[in-house]
């Protein structure tokens, strides 16, 4: 079996269209992972068994989704030796900050690194920066990407010159 990098969690398959940008964004950058749905609440045995065998395993980083009664990052990282990113996903109650505030709020010594509610491409970042902190050709794709971002930037802003405000939303709404 090959060497997986990253493992993506997620409590439920409700939060899949979220976490899959996760492993669009590690597609990307070539970066390796698996997908596991487990529950921190309804499997808790099969959640602890993946969190303390991912290390021995040889994955680096954990990426952890979650909404509502968000633990499942929490939980991961009281067990694992791994960098964890938890993933708030929004939900119709509270739009998502119960979920933000679950993963934020860890005690001490159980850091969980939380990223924006939905923000699994920052996730996918983050671990691959995680990752990349040791491998000179990842820190090159994720300059590039960061070049590419900056170039849209200055793309969009030469239009709002060249436009003006009225006719630059105009355009936008097309």
């Amino acid at each position: 079996m090959a060497q997986v990098d990253v493992g993506i969690v997620m409590g439920s398959d409700s939060d899949l269209a979220v976490m899959s940008q996760a492993a669009a964004i590690l597609d990307r950058f070539q970066v390796t992972y698996e997908v596991k749905i487990l529950s921190a609440h309804r499997s808790p045995d099969a959640t602890l068994d993946y969190a303390k065998k991912a290390a021995g395993r040889g994955l680096k980083v954990l990426i952890a989704g979650a909404g509502g009664a968000a633990h499942l990052a929490g939980v991961i990282a009281a067990v694992t030796p791994l960098p964890v990113i938890g993933v708030p996903i929004r939900t119709d109650a509270l739009g998502g900050v119960d979920s933000l505030y679950a993963m934020v709020q860890m005690p001490r010594g159980i850091p969980v690194a939380t990223v924006a509610i939905d923000g699994a491409v920052n996730a996918a970042i983050l671990a691959a920066e995680i990752i990349g902190s040791n491998d000179p050709v990842l820190q090159e794709k994720l300059m590039a990407y960061k070049e590419e971002l900056a170039r849209e930037v200055m793309t969009k802003d030469r239009k709002l010159a060249q436009l003006g405000i009225v006719a630059y939303l105009r355009e936008g709404k097309k």
